[in-house]
């Protein structure tokens, strides 16, 4: 009798020396967590994209994915929700072993966290680019894909460090959105400002904050900021709404006299990528890939 209570408390042992955890770096804090799920619903876009570059099939995601380059990573998966509504029902029905929120999924982590252990996976501060390769290197952990993680990482230093050298010596920038026929301005602490702070592009304005919906301005301004490039980021393209869109509110009078205009530097970004999936690796190369092709192609 007691071998038999002796081998199966070894059993026990030995089975829970398998679920291992790891401690992943998340908006709330450190948070410890099951290593290598294998059902993981996710709600946030930017880690979406994440793992879909390193080879992790979610088991449930939003309907609406607004980005398609997501599409074939995540086929098959089940519909749990939207980006700012969970369907409970479905998600009950998943039985998720991690659910994964994140920026406008964010406000929902502790709803969600009735039905699996949640992380709320945030990019934030000032530092974006900071923040998301931490992402990718815990998510690396997290799924065990470290391998993976570090050359996604190498990788996108070597594409960050080629587009700095192209833009060196380029001239300034001024990084703007468009929402219809509103503009907004972007410095290089604002939403998108890695663009400015990491490639090293001077602002062609000083004094923009940190408004994370960027500082209101106006055609007047881009004219008076005379921008060397223009970094259009088109609102409406990137939630699939319709309405007046970037070239058409900038093909005017005063945004003509911009040398941005004049020599053919207006770049329109991969709006969903910057404004949907902003942090996730796919996202950050893919807008890089664009600046790579804009400043090779003026010389």
């Amino acid at each position: 009798m007691l071998k038999s209570l002796t081998l199966i408390a070894a059993l026990v042992c030995g089975s829970a020396s398998f679920a291992q955890t790891v401690e992943v770096r998340t908006f709330r804090g450190l948070q410890n967590t099951e290593a290598k799920p294998e059902k993981v619903a996710v709600f946030d876009l930017a880690a979406l994209d994440t793992l879909v570059a390193l080879g992790v099939k979610p088991a449930g995601v939003i309907g609406n994915l607004y980005v398609d380059y997501l599409d074939e990573g995540v086929a098959g998966a089940e519909i749990v929700g939207s980006l700012f509504e969970p369907d409970f029902e479905s998600i009950y029905a998943l039985e998720p072993d991690l659910i994964l929120v994140g920026g406008r999924s964010s406000d929902q982590a502790e709803a969600l966290a009735d039905f699996a252990p949640t992380l709320d996976m945030t990019i934030y501060g000032d530092d974006l680019v900071q923040v998301a390769l931490q992402r990718l290197e815990d998510y690396g952990l997290l799924f065990g894909k470290e391998a993976e993680a570090s050359a996604l990482r190498d990788s996108f230093q070597a594409k960050l460090e080629k587009t700095r050298s192209l833009a060196r010596g380029k001239g300034t920038a001024l990084l703007i959105m468009t929402n219809g026929p509103k503009i907004s301005a972007f410095g290089a602490m604002g939403r998108f400002g890695w663009l400015h702070s990491k490639l090293e592009v001077p602002q062609a304005a000083e004094g923009l904050g940190e408004n994370s919906h960027g500082e209101a301005i106006s055609s007047e301004f881009i004219r008076d900021a005379n921008p060397d490039y223009l970094f259009v980021v088109d609102r409406l393209s990137a939630i699939g709404q319709g309405g007046e869109d970037a070239k058409a509110t900038l093909d005017n009078d005063l945004v003509r006299q911009t040398s941005a205009w004049k020599n053919g530097h207006v770049i329109y970004l991969d709006a969903a990528s910057l404004y949907i999936s902003g942090g996730g690796i796919q996202s950050m190369n893919r807008v890089l890939d664009q600046l790579i092709a804009a400043y090779e192609g003026n010389g």
